[in-house]
């Protein structure tokens, strides 16, 4: 089978677990674009953040899969795909939220609306949740987001909030699934809850940007780590799952590589494609 797209998460993933691009996993995909292969990124990350991580990789003009489906192009201005939580489904989220102690962020794709955080234990988790938002992606930081909402409604691709309490979190989850129709609930970290509209998810986004391709399914590489990537393995050609990733997530994937601390990425992509030809060749001789 010849592969001709490559779609990667990002965090945990084609990054190591301190945010770095390895010259290595460049390398990598360097080598997978001289094939002809087309290289997406598909992620929970904002627009603006991927689009960073993409100019790292030379593939900036290539259509990014971003806010776990939400918002897929090349572009913020026009997105060949979006899918948005209307005002009410943002606010009803938020509203529930906001009785746990968590930090919410409400992603735009150009900007985010935050809430603060007050107890000491948790600045921890507000850093992390900043990790991978450039400084030219305006973050701002309320006291009460349900009080802004009410002033100034807001649709949003994603909702993301960061638990540090196991018992809340799974409290939060299953409340928002009964409380909030029209959403869609994963996890993109340990802790994290992802809400989205309820028909998207990397998958979709995967079969959106195949489609604009001319690509067959059955020639897409898809690879991840977590909850949020498990749809887009099982139903991409070659579903490829993290060495680290949980368990369950591993069994339903076609092959599993290292870990992103082992070049996981880089390894895959050097043992998957090393005896495919060029893709525009492939296309001659058929």
């Amino acid at each position: 089978m010849a592969y001709r797209l490559l779609a990667i998460d990002i965090d945990g993933t084609l990054l190591k677990s301190n945010h770095r691009l390895t010259k290595y996993t460049k390398d990598a995909i360097d080598y997978v674009k001289s094939k002809g292969v087309y290289v997406t990124l598909a992620t929970g990350r904002s627009f603006p953040s991927a689009k960073k991580v993409a100019k790292a990789l030379g593939v900036e003009d290539n259509l990014l899969i971003t806010h776990d489906g939400a918002f897929i192009g090349n572009d913020s201005h026009q997105p060949v795909f979006e899918r948005r939580l209307d005002h009410d489904s943002v606010y009803r989220v938020v509203d529930c939220l906001e009785n746990y102690h968590c930090h919410v962020r409400l992603m735009h794709e150009k900007y985010a609306i935050g809430n603060k955080i007050r107890e000491k234990r948790q600045l921890v988790g507000r850093v992390n949740l900043g990790i991978g938002d450039p400084l030219f992606y305006p973050v701002q930081f309320n006291d009460s987001l349900s009080h802004h909402l009410i002033d100034q409604p807001l649709t949003v691709p994603k909702i993301r909030a960061q638990f540090w309490n196991d018992e809340e979190y799974q409290d939060a989850r299953d409340e928002l699934k009964e409380a909030v129709p029209g959403i869609r609930v994963s996890s993109s970290a340990k802790g994290s809850l992802d809400i989205v509209e309820e028909t998207t998810s990397k998958a979709r986004g995967l079969r959106v940007v195949a489609d604009h391709l001319g690509v067959n399914l059955n020639e897409t590489v898809a690879i991840g780590c977590y909850y949020n990537d498990k749809e887009m393995i099982q139903e991409s050609g070659l579903g490829v799952a993290m060495g680290h990733a949980p368990e369950d997530i591993q069994q339903i994937a076609d092959w599993i590589t290292r870990s992103n601390e082992q070049n996981g990425v880089g390894y895959m992509v050097r043992e998957v494609f090393r005896k495919q030809l060029r893709v525009d060749l492939l296309n001659e001789t058929k």
